[in-house]
């Protein structure tokens, strides 16, 4: 993964967190590249950056150009059984916000 080109602001990330619940988590890599692959393909995603510590603790941030774009992608259907697996198996606990972005700086993008 690296870090997200994104346009010059505003636009909106959406900041998720979890903590994995204890187990194997079948299927949770698989489900976890579909969906930014179905993701990137939604009209206003501009990018995605993902990072998972040996502790289950992890960070996913999208961004997204609107906040209509962001509920058209909550409201995917395939988005949906993916949110449903995450709270019935893989998630000990998560946490979700959604934030406007008026400001960024990078250095070697």
């Amino acid at each position: 993964m690296t870090i997200a080109r994104t346009p010059e602001p505003p636009y909106y990330a959406v900041i998720f967190t979890s903590q994995m619940s204890d187990g194997d988590n079948k299927g949770y890599g698989a489900m976890g590249d579909k969906m930014v692959e179905l993701a990137s393909q939604q009209e206003g995603f501009l990018g995605v950056e993902s990072a998972r510590g040996g502790d289950g603790f992890g960070i996913t941030v999208s961004y997204w150009a609107s906040l209509e774009s962001i509920e058209a992608w909550k409201n995917h259907s395939l988005h949906k059984v993916a949110q449903d697996k995450g709270k019935a198996e893989w998630y000990q606990q998560f946490g979700l916000r959604v934030s406007k972005v008026e400001r960024s700086h990078f250095i070697g993008l």
